[in-house]
């Protein structure tokens, strides 16, 4: 019994260590590809000290194959043709040739070794990234359905609410009348939680606040500001044909992420993927602190770009369609 047990207890930590390993297989190939390579360079100046010996004695041989060709017989006084001259040369070279490859192999090898190490990492990357992308698609495509039918049943400002965790509540604010005189008015504005965190949103959403260098204290001139910069982001996409999402980042001043490397907008008329054009997503919102709903200054929007997912893949396809 206990022998099954240890046995047991032994198969599960070679299985447990056998996942960690292959896990962690890229960074390892990678590892003994850059340890290789540097062994390779060094096995190889170490050999390129002794190959000054094999090139004297090649010399020395070469050398006298000539002299005997010149004189027309060996040292020993033999009969020596141009024909004997030729053969003898190309042995020569032969055993040159052999002595270079013996010396040189080990870096040689050990180089190619590291070579495969590293091109064996990078691929089994290439293939797990394909199927996270695919992953990814799938959940994309998930959430993108969820979104429709809540849409469908209870409309966009509803969903809106519920992905960004926004609550209607009433506030007071002060009005001035046609007479001049001010007065105190309640009404519902749409109020995001304190501390409000972009994250909680989508991998795409940014905030635009008071943090931010553009944004002004008048919700108006804000809305004009970010407008304008969407009709220029979907100038460019339908010039440049694509455009990533860090593109639009930069115009908005916020800092690149590596999602934004990946994902963005494809515009194609003819096979039309996703939306031809740039969509914000602008959703303005107050901030749930007392004193910043006085005048309405502190009106912010949550930005969350209409992205069609990972178009690294599609513009590859794209390219490989208008060369046939």
């Amino acid at each position: 019994m206990k022998k099954n047990e240890i046995m047991k207890s032994l198969s599960g930590t070679v299985h447990k260590v056998g996942f960690k390993l292959q896990r962690k297989s890229p960074e390892i190939l990678v590892g003994l590809g850059i340890i290789g390579a540097v062994t390779s360079a060094v096995l190889a100046c170490k050999a390129t000290t002794k190959a000054g010996k094999i090139i004297e004695e090649a010399n020395d041989t070469i050398s006298t194959i000539h002299q005997a060709n010149e004189n027309g017989v060996t040292n020993a006084d033999k009969p020596y043709s141009e024909q004997d001259c030729k053969k003898d040369l190309a042995v020569a070279y032969v055993q040159t040739g052999v002595k270079f490859a013996k010396l040189y192999a080990p870096s040689v090898l050990l180089g190619a070794a590291s070579i495969t190490s590293i091109l064996a990492s990078h691929n089994i990357m290439k293939k797990r990234n394909v199927a996270l992308a695919a992953a990814y698609a799938a959940v994309d495509k998930s959430f993108k359905d969820y979104r429709g039918r809540v849409l469908e049943r209870f409309g966009e400002q509803v969903e809106k609410e519920l992905r960004y965790n926004i609550k209607a509540q009433e506030i007071e604010e002060t009005v001035t009348d046609g007479k001049g005189k001010e007065k105190t008015v309640k009404k519902t504005a749409d109020v995001a939680e304190a501390g409000w965190d972009p994250s909680k949103y989508s991998p795409y959403a940014k905030i635009f606040d008071e943090s931010h260098p553009d944004w002004r204290k008048d919700a108006e001139q804000n809305l004009y500001y970010l407008k304008a910069l969407q009709a220029q982001a979907t100038d460019k996409l339908r010039s440049q044909g694509h455009l990533f999402l860090n593109e639009v980042y930069d115009m908005l001043g916020f800092k690149r992420t590596k999602a934004g490397s990946a994902v963005g907008w494809i515009y194609d008329p003819k096979h039309p993927i996703g939306d031809d054009f740039v969509d914000f997503g602008m959703f303005e919102v107050r901030r749930p602190a007392a004193v910043d709903f006085v005048n309405g200054y502190e009106r912010s929007f949550i930005l969350d770009f209409n992205v069609v997912g990972d178009i690294t893949s599609l513009l590859a396809d794209h390219q490989d369609e208008s060369l046939v």
